[in-house]
């Protein structure tokens, strides 16, 4: 069980790999990674026994930039038939589990697997039970298997609390029909991944103040609406009209980069298309500034280096803050939603 595959957004494969093979520097832990391009995953192949256990146990996987999702075992031929007794055997070896995820990767190979995957789980899941492979009350590892096809499985292991939220890092959100862009999946999954369930009452609450810069239609909006959090959305373009009977929005017509509120807000949020350099120092001015306790803001990602650019940004981000003397968490995912970008979290302390 030496090996770590992580999934990724397809075309990501090599920002996977020097992230992932950065962080193993740090930790002192002998390997390589691999992928193939547009794999939707990659692998960190450990030199030495235990390597892929010692960087699952050192990393904080919500702390990682661009994957998915990830586990440590390793790859199982499977014949045509009688594939549960092949897989039993084989986990004779593995820790008793308490769940188990069927994952498929994010290639069009993958969502054809989907049906298998949905067919094959009961009964193998009933096996497992029988076998004492698994125990849903107790407090093991998940057991996550990714079929990359139907003969040929990748049998790993992951702590429930430190990987993906869901199967594959794929949440299962639902467009709401009010809402007037698809956009505003992108902030909701960021509450889901940067701000822990039990507590979106005391941090997203009722009577709470924000701002969405760049906010037409209104996509962003709508989620600070529906949270009834009262919104000064800032664009030169028409909001929603539905939002805006709400009472909760007041519409400014103005540059989103230079507009200031009259007073501090709870939240500001940031979805505009430009240079992420800029994106960035507006994340930092309002946190910085004390404009707003937490920001939300996408970084578009230029076309090559896009792991290096991340990192330089963030960087810049922390010192900016650490100069002006602001203490505040940084956090930075490419969520399920983003595509040539990332989501970056600020909470000021």
């Amino acid at each position: 069980m030496n090996t770590l595959l992580l999934h990724c957004r397809p075309g990501f494969e090599g920002e996977v790999c020097a992230e992932i093979s950065e962080q193993a520097a740090v930790l002192d832990v002998a390997g390589y990674a691999k992928a193939r391009p547009d794999s939707a995953c990659a692998e960190f192949i450990c030199s030495e026994p235990g390597g892929a256990e010692k960087l699952m146990r050192r990393l904080r996987f919500a702390d990682l930039i661009f994957p998915r999702q990830w586990a440590r075992g390793e790859y199982l031929q499977l014949p045509e038939t009688d594939r549960i007794s092949v897989l039993l055997a084989h986990l004779v070896d593995y820790p008793v589990c308490s769940s188990l995820w069927l994952e498929v990767l994010d290639t069009n190979d993958g969502k054809e697997l989907s049906n298998f995957c949905r067919k094959f789980e009961a009964p193998l899941r009933k096996a497992l039970i029988k076998a004492g492979r698994l125990d849903e009350q107790g407090k093991g590892p998940r057991l996550l298997l990714t079929f990359k096809s139907g003969r040929e499985v990748f049998a790993g292991i992951a702590e429930a609390n430190n990987s993906a939220l869901w199967p594959m890092g794929i949440p299962r959100l639902k467009f709401p029909r009010q809402a007037p862009s698809r956009s505003t999946l992108k902030l909701e999954e960021a509450w889901h991944h940067f701000i822990p369930r039990e507590q979106w009452d005391a941090r997203l609450a009722a009577g709470m103040t924000g701002v969405d810069l760049g906010a037409a239609p209104g996509g962003w909006t709508w989620q600070l609406v529906n949270r009834h959090i009262k919104v000064s959305a800032v664009d030169n373009g028409p909001m929603n009209a539905e939002l805006m009977d709400s009472g909760l929005v007041e519409h400014f017509r103005a540059d989103g980069f230079t507009f200031r509120p009259k007073r501090p807000v709870d939240w500001m949020v940031c979805d505009i298309v430009e240079k992420p350099a800029r994106n960035a120092a507006l994340l930092e001015t309002w946190i910085g500034e004390g404009l707003c306790r937490e920001a939300v803001v996408n970084l578009k990602l230029p076309m090559k280096q896009r792991y290096a650019e991340v990192k330089r940004l963030l960087q810049r981000i922390a010192d900016g803050l650490a100069e002006r003397g602001v203490k505040a968490s940084i956090g930075c995912k490419q969520l399920y939603h983003d595509r040539e970008e990332v989501t970056c979290h600020l909470r000021r302390f």
